[in-house]
């Protein structure tokens, strides 16, 4: 038996810790680019699970390649070897040009990965070498770390003291960022496009500049691309577009 609106708002209420705010309406199923509530109300899907259904809802071949594997294996932890594992690599290495591929549970785990490469790398030239760079208005995660990377103060508030060594510049400034850098500069970590912030994309060559100002400091260059990668842009990644 199918509950209510009613019902289900009063379960989630008395289970649920209450950590987002959230819209009055129980989706109970989608197809393609639209989703239907509890009442059969209609709705195009604008906002993609925060753009996380690429491929919209009750795509046949995902719904089929999940079910298949399903079958086969829910979990296997990294301490094995599976073949889509190492097909899934192979594929992310051919399309993004990279060298390697890691697998993360979020968004904010990569980014929490990105941020632990960088420092790693950096600490082998010199252990103070731990400045990362981000922008205003930038979402990067809910982690403590991804979360001191935000640049949104309002995501701060409640969880100092927060990690240090994280330091803020604005979008397409390329002179703001010149003056912050130094050879203390472990990366600077930037959404290709600004997804939260308003979307907002880069300037003609500001990413050409940034890429050359972390040359010349010996840091590392991190691309976020949650939002941004994955085919959302016309390339398979955003950066590609920008010639960096």
């Amino acid at each position: 038996m199918q509950e209510t609106d009613k019902d289900i708002f009063e379960k989630d209420a008395k289970d649920y810790l209450p950590v987002f705010n959230r819209y009055k309406i129980v989706l109970d199923h989608g197809e393609g680019a639209y989703l239907w509530d509890n009442n059969g109300k209609k709705y195009l899907d604008f906002l993609g699970g925060i753009a996380v259904n690429v491929l919209g809802h009750d795509y046949e071949p995902l719904v089929t390649a999940i079910s298949e594997q399903a079958k086969k294996l829910i979990h296997c932890s990294n301490l094995y070897y599976t073949q889509p594992q190492a097909d899934a690599a192979a594929k992310l290495v051919e399309l993004s040009g990279l060298d390697k591929a890691f697998f993360g549970n979020s968004g904010a785990e990569a980014n929490e990965g990105a941020i632990k490469i960088a420092r790693k790398y950096a600490h082998q030239f010199d252990p103070e070498k731990s400045q990362i760079i981000t922008a205003w208005d930038s979402f990067h995660g809910r982690t403590i770390a991804t979360l001191t990377a935000t640049g949104q103060p309002k995501y701060h508030e409640g969880f100092g003291p927060l990690p240090d060594g994280f330091e803020y510049v604005h979008y397409n400034d390329i002179e703001e960022l010149e003056s912050m850098m130094s050879e203390k500069t472990a990366a600077v970590m930037l959404e290709t496009i600004q997804g939260e912030g308003g979307v907002y994309t880069p300037e003609d060559n500001y990413l050409k500049k940034v890429r050359a100002l972390c040359d010349k400091y010996h840091a590392l260059l991190i691309f976020d691309e949650i939002q941004a990668g994955i085919g959302r842009s016309g390339k398979f990644f955003a950066y590609e577009k920008y010639g960096v």
